[in-house]
């Protein structure tokens, strides 16, 4: 059982986090956060679910996650200065786990565009922002965002080895601390974007072992081959083929 008193011990910021909702059971936390009621209007509300019954991945995927083992959350974002850089978002949240898992536990982190947390090659964790909006104005956009913790059998075949922190340490990890600390790296990461939104993107080139080599990229059912030139200032890939150079705003990608 997740313990809210350990957890609240821990949470050191002073917006995400401070209105937290504890769920054992929810279909999707993105799906819940966006769906306003008198509990989640407030912006950094994070609502933590110990169980998804339609846990959401990237392009309608799915989430898998064995209950009470590992973290399934998603953190509300209504302010308007950050409504319009989902992909400055996409950025800090990925740099907060990796940040995070470096800092509690000494293991090396990759990240692989656009929101994936490697261990050693292997999927630890990922990320799914997703909003709502009225015209061209988005209203609410949540950061949904899934962390292996203890889950050490994957049953599933997945595109991506999956991990977890458990599997890495040889140990259980107290996820009470890892969400805490992911909170707290989120809040102090955000101001840093605001501020410094060139810095963010750095840090994340810092971390993506992927620029500079050969990938294949597969969008909308097309396959592209090339080298991973750089991140535009957009967050989006620049890929370049032969004497040509497009940005492509989505896609899986894999080393050649």
């Amino acid at each position: 059982m997740f313990d809210l008193e350990k957890f609240d011990l821990k949470l050191n910021t002073d917006v995400i986090g401070r209105n937290f909702i504890y769920a054992e059971e929810v279909p999707s936390t993105n799906t819940e956060l966006l769906n306003e009621s008198e509990f989640n209007k407030k912006h950094g509300t994070v609502l933590f679910a110990e169980k998804q019954t339609d846990g959401k991945g990237r392009k309608n995927r799915v989430w898998y996650s064995d209950d009470k083992l590992n973290l399934t959350f998603s953190i509300l974002i209504t302010e308007p200065k950050y409504l319009q850089k989902i992909n400055i978002l996409n950025f800090v949240a990925s740099l907060a786990l990796a940040v995070s898992i470096e800092n509690l536990y000494q293991l090396r982190t990759e990240l692989k565009w656009p929101n994936d947390i490697l261990i050693d090659g292997k999927k630890a964790a990922g990320i799914l922002i997703e909003s709502t909006s009225k015209g061209s104005k988005i209203l609410r956009l949540v950061i949904g965002m899934g962390l292996n913790v203890n889950q050490i059998s994957f049953q599933r075949k997945f595109t991506i080895e999956p991990t977890s922190l458990k599997k890495e340490l040889g140990h259980p990890v107290e996820r009470e601390k890892t969400l805490a600390e992911i909170l707290n790296n989120i809040e102090e990461i955000l101001n840093t974007s605001n501020k410094f939104p060139d810095k963010i993107l750095e840090d994340w080139k810092e971390k993506c072992d992927m620029i500079g080599r050969r990938i294949t990229v597969v969008q909308n059912d097309v396959t592209k081959h090339g080298i991973f030139n750089d991140i535009d200032k957009n967050g989006f890939l620049v890929l370049r083929t032969n004497d040509k150079v497009e940005t492509l705003h989505s896609g899986d990608v894999s080393i050649l």
